[in-house]
Parts: C-alpha cells; structure tokens; sequence
C-alpha cells in the first residue's frame, strides 16, 4: 500500500516481534525502510528472527530481551534502541498473552498473567516511550494491538477482554491528553488471523470444530498477515498524521454477525420456503382476527 521509503529513517519498537502477527509486520516495516526493535522474554527466538528478517529485507533489527511486566526491563530498550539508532519514532504495542477458558475455572494468577502482559505492559511501555518523546520534543506514534470484544466483551476470554479493554480507553485518553505533544495513539482491533501459538490457544482442536470461526465471517476466510501488516505500517506512518484516538477493525465483517438474528445464515433454501409458507399463514390468521401484522 505504501512505497518503498515510506518509513526511511523511522525507528519502531515492536513488542512480541518475535513471532506471529508482531514478525509479519515488523517484517513490512523494514522493508518500508523502517529501523526495527524488536523484543520479547525469549532471547534465542528474537535473535534468530532478527537475523531472519535482516537477511530478507537487508534492514536493521535489534533484539533486546524484554519482559513487559517490567519497568527496568523496558528501560533498557529504550536505551538500547537510542544508543543504535539515535531516536525513537513508533512503539508497536503487541505483547499479549490469551487462552480460552470458564472463567470460574481461572486461578487468580491465571487472570493476573494476561492482565499484567497485556494492560499492565501496554501502559508500562507507553508512558516510558512518551516520557521520552515528551522530555525530548519528539513527535511520536503508539499503535496498539486490540481486539473486537474489547468494546463488547465475550465470555470464555474475560481476562483478555479486561485488560484489552483498559488499554483501548488509555489509547483514547492519552490521545485527547498527549495530542498537544504531537503523539498520536491509534488501535487495530483484528479478527481471526492464525499464528501457531495464539491460535492453538483459542482454538485447540476439540473446540475448533464446533466452533469453525470461518463460518462466523462474512467474507468466509480468516485474515492474511500481510493486510495487517498494511494497516499497522499505515497507521505507524506520516500519512496517518491526522488521526488518533481510532480504532480500526479489520475482521472481515466478523464483529457484525453479532447481531441476534445473525445465526440463521445456517437456514437452507428450504427451510426458508417452510418460514416463508409459516409467516403467511400466520399473517393470513391475523387478518381474519381482525388484528395488524407487523
């Protein structure tokens, strides 16, 4: 979608750009011209996928271990990032941590896990990062990773809904609160792309059958990393300059087949000439009745 330089001497730390969804783009982003941080708990993953993605697009990638639970930990990125690449343009707030569960089944370290990586880390990373754009005059750009059920909330995921939730109403309020500093804060709330990890965690295979998110989709297939990885590099961009506080869905059209009637794309052809027929004579009743038909 963008040109080839649109991100030239752009710096960006991706959180979770080790694997998954956080690789795709941090993959798009150096081929944009875009210098790249990427970190996660795991050392060896992030330095074999930083030494991948230098090899394919011939840009810079730095690996720095992270865990995002810790404020001294974010530090050392940062301080990281400046002292090889001058500056910090973009933070890519993608760490996340998720599983499917009753939440009544849930230990209380269980909730706390996915609260802490993915609100508590988000906000951690965020004030760090514009601390230092704010201190240092900087015009910066946080993109967050959301989800759908972040303004609905859904069952079987209730710690990610909170803390997803809670970071999606810091990226407004600090849009409204850091706009004068030239920061722009904006969220993807994306539907079903399938990474190994994540997916086998909301997935796993005695659910994935009775579920079959596809069907629930209205362009019936699931995400390519590479659409998302356009909009993250849109948003993460100047051509973005006049938006923030926004929420961007790309599902396609998952989020509206919430809707109570939705679940009768199931009805066949059929069973849709019995309903027509059973409507009718219905219809057909109530004039005799004397009464209205809606």
């Amino acid at each position: 979608m963008l040109r080839d330089d649109a991100l030239k001497g752009k710096t960006i730390i991706v959180t979770g750009g080790g694997t998954g969804l956080g690789k795709s783009i941090s993959r798009y982003l150096l081929e944009l011209g875009a210098n790249v941080t990427i970190c996660s708990r795991r050392l060896a993953v992030i330095e074999a996928t930083a030494k991948e993605l230098m090899d394919e697009t011939g840009g810079q990638v730095l690996a720095v271990p992270c865990d995002v639970r810790k404020p001294e930990e974010i530090e050392a990125v940062i301080a990281q990032t400046i002292d090889r690449f001058g500056r910090i343009d973009g933070l890519l707030n993608n760490s996340a941590g998720n599983f499917i569960s009753p939440t009544e089944r849930l230990s209380y370290k269980a909730f706390d896990t996915i609260v802490d990586i993915v609100l508590r880390g988000t906000y951690y990373f965020t004030l760090a990062v514009g601390k230092y754009w704010i201190e240092n005059k900087i015009p910066g750009t946080v993109l967050n990773i959301s989800t759908t059920y972040a303004t609905t909330g859904s069952g079987y995921v209730v710690p990610s809904a909170v803390a997803k939730g809670g970071a999606l109403i810091m990226t407004k309020s600090l849009a409204g609160e850091w706009g004068k500093y030239g920061i722009r804060l904006n969220a993807i709330a994306p539907g079903p792309f399938p990474t190994k990890g994540a997916w086998d965690r909301l997935f796993p295979e005695p659910l994935i059958k009775l579920m079959d998110p596809v069907s629930r989709i209205p362009l019936k297939r699931v995400g390519e990393h590479g659409e998302l990885a356009n909009l993250a590099a849109f948003l993460l961009s100047d051509y973005s300059g006049f938006i923030t506080g926004e929420t961007i869905t790309i599902d396609g059209g998952e989020v509206l087949m919430a809707g109570e009637f939705s679940h009768l794309e199931s009805v066949t052809s059929e069973q849709w000439d019995a309903v027509e027929q059973t409507i009718k004579q219905a219809n057909r009743a109530s004039k005799k009745e004397g009464g209205e038909s809606a």
